[in-house]
């Protein structure tokens, strides 16, 4: 019960500009992100080098978090990109305005 009043983290990893994207949740972003750049993350971001943090948003519940992740997995790829667009138009890396 406890775990579900934690906030938590829904975010895009990314390659490069509208390249190949993974959607992720955690309960704490910094070191999740730390984990895809090391290669500890998830096999699918090591495997096509998913180290870009291009989108990321905050939610006070984990499990809207993680219904939200779940939503968004199942969006077209095009809509995910105009998702990203909107705050990063540029496809910035914001891992280091994180820390």
């Amino acid at each position: 019960m406890e775990r579900e009043r934690q906030g938590g983290w829904v975010y895009i990893m990314a390659d490069r500009y509208r390249g190949t994207i993974y959607v992720g949740v955690t309960s704490h972003l910094a070191a999740r992100i730390h984990q895809h750049r090391s290669g500890t993350g998830s096999d699918f971001c090591t495997r096509y080098g998913l180290v870009r943090l291009v989108w990321a948003e905050r939610g006070d519940d984990i499990a809207d978090c993680i219904a939200h992740e779940k939503r968004i997995k199942r969006w077209h790829r095009h809509w995910k990109f105009d998702l990203i667009e909107r705050g990063n138009p540029d496809w910035r890396d914001l891992f280091d305005s994180l820390v």
